[in-house]
């Protein structure tokens, strides 16, 4: 997709080898045009899709990955095997890697950036190589103490094949290929937009260091995760969807957890954080809603990383005594 992406090093190839049973639950979904479609095979396609896409979003993503409210150990497990149960490698690689990803986002160490090495990279090649195979303990300390939790990241193939199993003896073949296969498929997919997609089609409200968006139907096919933009401002919040009219399912799931005492402390944006962008001045607002082409991104985040540097000093200058030097004199003197 792009013109200038970098070479890739050996260890960020496709490992084909290893890959093969990834393309090989895709080729099984062919086998629709064998078995037909009853309603309750597509039924049960989009439930597991919803179901085991709320595992990803809210287990995963908003509480593994950055905490964003509290629950009891067991619900903790129950979360961590839905997770798993959507065959994306296991809960401590998984939330371990996006943390990494927050840390580096467009940046030249984002495991996964549209932006630094094109759309296919940040879509799924970055798992089928062998550089990302292993999980990072070290960034996922407070979770990995949890033996069941090592357990289901070590042995992540469990939960999916076993689902597989139990709805081939419950439904037959017609409903291990649609409810297994096809909606694996469509899952992995509608996970891997936000790490693509969003971060090249939609609208940015809030200025960041990256070029995330806010994609609306991004966010209705992953339960709110599209608001993408929000969530790279301010990422520890239970809710990515900050306002009236951001669909996000995930977080009305939570808000009735939290009602039934089954999970607590959701944390959410304060009125300083979600109207923030009231603030900007009329260049910077020109700035986020200017059309900023794909190829233009990396050009964009620099210059977003760079008035966050300046906003910085110009706050420290605030707090400095008469006589020091100021920030902004040192800086032309460069």
């Amino acid at each position: 997709m792009r013109t200038n992406t970098p070479a890739l090093a050996p260890d960020e190839k496709i490992n084909w080898l290893a890959s093969i049973p990834y393309f090989g639950v895709h080729l099984m979904c062919l086998w629709v045009f064998y078995t037909g479609a009853r309603l309750v095979d597509v039924l049960v396609c989009l439930a597991l899709y919803v179901i085991r896409m709320w595992g990803i979003t809210a287990g995963y993503h908003r509480y593994f990955s950055h905490r964003a409210y509290k629950t009891n150990r067991v619900f903790q497990f129950i979360l961590a095997f839905v997770g798993t149960t959507a065959t994306q490698k296991g809960v401590l690689w998984w939330a371990a890697h996006h943390r990494h990803h927050h840390r580096e986002s467009d940046g030249e160490k984002d495991i996964h950036s549209p932006i630094q090495k094109g759309f296919w990279w940040s879509h799924m090649n970055w798992i089928l190589c062998d550089k990302y195979a292993e999980t990072k303990y070290d960034s996922i300390k407070d979770f990995a103490r949890f033996p069941e939790l090592r357990f289901l990241n070590r042995f992540y193939l469990l939960p999916p094949i076993a689902l597989a199993v139990s709805l081939y003896f419950i439904g037959g073949f017609s409903l291990l290929i649609w409810g297994f296969f096809v909606s694996t498929t469509l899952l992995w997919h509608g996970t891997f937009t936000i790490n693509s997609l969003s971060h090249i089609f939609g609208k940015r409200r809030y200025r960041t260091t990256d070029t995330s968006k806010n994609n609306f139907l991004l966010a209705l096919i992953t339960l709110g995760e599209g608001w993408h933009n929000n969530h790279h401002y301010h990422q520890n919040t239970a809710n990515q969807g900050w306002f009236w009219w951001e669909v996000d399912f995930s977080f009305y799931s939570l808000k009735v957890l939290s009602w039934l005492r089954i999970v607590s402390d959701l944390r959410l944006p304060s009125d300083s954080i979600k109207y923030s962008y009231k603030k900007y001045t009329p260049e910077q607002q020109a700035e986020l809603n200017a059309p900023i082409s794909f190829w233009g991104a990396v050009a964009a985040r620099k210059q977003a990383a760079g008035d966050k540097v300046r906003e910085a000093i110009a706050t420290a200058a605030d707090h400095l005594p008469t006589a020091a030097p100021s920030p902004t004199a040192l800086l032309k003197r460069k």
